[in-house]
């Protein structure tokens, strides 16, 4: 399994990627062996996505508004599904014997898969990442091995909306959509960087025209992703093994303090826990500041994939005036304690 993805209008609902054209769909309650039972029955997805006619490995995205999936693949294309062209309002067929959990959104079938409801060409090479825009379930942005981020609406055709034709100067591995201004996209790619456009003002003379370039990894940048809890701040994971945190708005507010330490604009934290390239990350919406982080550490000592959460003090990102505040009452208690016989 390459990568996984939660439905958000059902927990029990995930999508998978692996190395091969279909995304697969599992109500994971109504799998057999949930729970590792020995000799429990094999699982088998509850539903296939049909589409792609080369492999998707990687790209993959579930709708926040609907139940949608959009994924991208080696065959240069987007490809956009609804579940609810195999489901039920949260019921099932009395007649039938349910092979779902209940309240599953996925009606039993004995075949389980559906075709598209749209084929997206515009790229000219690998889909690496694909995301839906936070506001609207009909439109989404991807980004490719053709250096292009790519803007789409469902709503009037499958061709391109707006095609950044050199978002980068290398392929791009990773978008996200900021759920709190639709405006505001982040891109990351082998070149190093992290870039966050504008949609208002995509590109200059034919080339993208990010608003602002965050450089802080020494290696290519596999996932970015905004925080939930403020909107100017993301997160950024590299082939370098570090997962950095960025605030867009420190971004032109460095200190002289943050230059003398040669620290990039904009870089407030970097996680340097794992061994090797972090593939993947995300932020958990339910404990604020708390990161979930996935790193690939087979060519090191030890081996095998390394999972770490952890959060950050919260001296870093509370109101400087609170922290400072909090110091001072802290050395007064030092002072305090150490002035006693």
């Amino acid at each position: 399994v390459n990568r996984i993805r939660e439905l958000p209008q059902n927990n029990n609902i995930v999508a998978t990627h692996t190395d091969c054209p279909e995304v697969l769909i599992w109500d994971i309650e109504g799998q057999p062996n949930r729970h590792a039972v020995l000799g429990a029955a094999e699982s088998r997805p509850d539903l296939v996505l049909t589409g792609h006619q080369e492999n998707a490995e990687f790209a993959l995205a579930m709708c926040p508004t609907e139940p949608l999936v959009l994924s991208g693949g080696k065959d240069k294309s987007v490809v956009l599904w609804s579940i609810q062209d195999h489901v039920s309002t949260l019921t099932t067929d009395a007649s039938a014997k349910p092979t779902v959990s209940a309240g599953s959104i996925i009606k039993p079938s004995d075949k389980p898969s559906i075709g598209p409801r749209g084929i997206f060409q515009g790229h000219e090479e690998t889909v690496e990442d694909v995301q839906f825009c936070p506001s609207s379930a009909q439109e989404f942005c991807s980004v490719g091995d053709d250096s292009c981020l790519i803007l789409w609406d469902a709503r009037v055709g499958t061709s391109p909306v707006v095609k950044v034709e050199k978002a980068h100067n290398a392929d791009l591995h990773c978008v996200d959509w900021n759920p709190y201004d639709a405006n505001l996209i982040l891109t990351g790619s082998a070149d190093h960087s992290v870039c966050m456009f504008d949609c208002r003002n995509l590109t200059s003379n034919g080339v993208g025209f990010p608003v602002h370039k965050f450089e802080g990894h020494e290696a290519a940048v596999l996932c970015v992703q905004w925080s939930p809890d403020r909107s100017t701040v993301f997160g950024s994971s590299a082939e370098d093994g570090f997962l950095n945190i960025w605030d867009y708005e420190k971004a032109g507010k460095q200190k002289e303090s943050e230059a003398i330490l040669n620290a990039p604009p904009g870089l407030f934290f970097q996680h340097a826990g794992h061994r090797d390239k972090v593939v993947d990350f995300h932020w958990n919406a339910a404990d604020p500041w708390t990161i979930v982080s996935v790193s690939d550490d087979c060519d090191t000592p030890g081996g095998g994939g390394t999972l770490q959460i952890w959060r950050m003090s919260d001296m870093l990102y509370r109101p400087e005036e609170e922290v400072l505040a909090e110091l001072e009452r802290f050395k007064a208690h030092v002072v305090e304690c150490t002035s006693k016989p």
